[in-house]
């Protein structure tokens, strides 16, 4: 299964090794799934990660390493995802989860992606961290 993380999902691995998303690199590390960013995602951890837990920045630094890092995408892409109800600033996370063929997103932003929770959009299922875990776990 192909994971794509929101950048919220990067920043919480990163901030804990013992929180939910630390979890999913663990899944990773054993060969259970494949974890795909993109580098907008990347960057947006890496910022938040500087200006919130900037002790945490090597951590997560660390994390990435089991990252596939997916193209940049077109802005017709985003436009695309901005149709699907999405503001500006999280169309180019939909826009790269479904250009990398990733089956599911992760993310933590209800408010923003909350009415995509649970459907599937361009190939891709739009799920909360637990959600995602769940899934995975009942796969195994």
């Amino acid at each position: 299964m192909r994971l794509f993380l929101d950048a919220n999902v990067l920043f919480s691995a990163a901030r804990s090794a013992e929180s939910r998303a630390h979890a999913l690199f663990q899944l990773a590390r054993a060969g259970l799934c494949v974890l795909v960013s993109s580098p907008f995602a990347i960057e947006e951890a890496r910022r938040n990660t500087g200006l919130k837990q900037p002790e945490r920045a090597a951590a997560l630094e660390a994390l990435l390493r089991d990252v596939e890092v997916g193209p940049e995408c077109s802005q017709e892409q985003v436009a695309w995802a901005q149709g699907q109800g999405l503001p500006g600033k999280d169309a180019p996370i939909l826009a790269a989860a479904v250009l990398s063929r990733c089956d599911v997103l992760v993310t933590g932003d209800r408010s923003h992606f909350g009415a995509l929770f649970d459907k599937t959009v361009g190939g891709v299922t739009v799920l909360s961290l637990r959600a995602a875990l769940e899934r995975l776990l009942a796969e195994i």
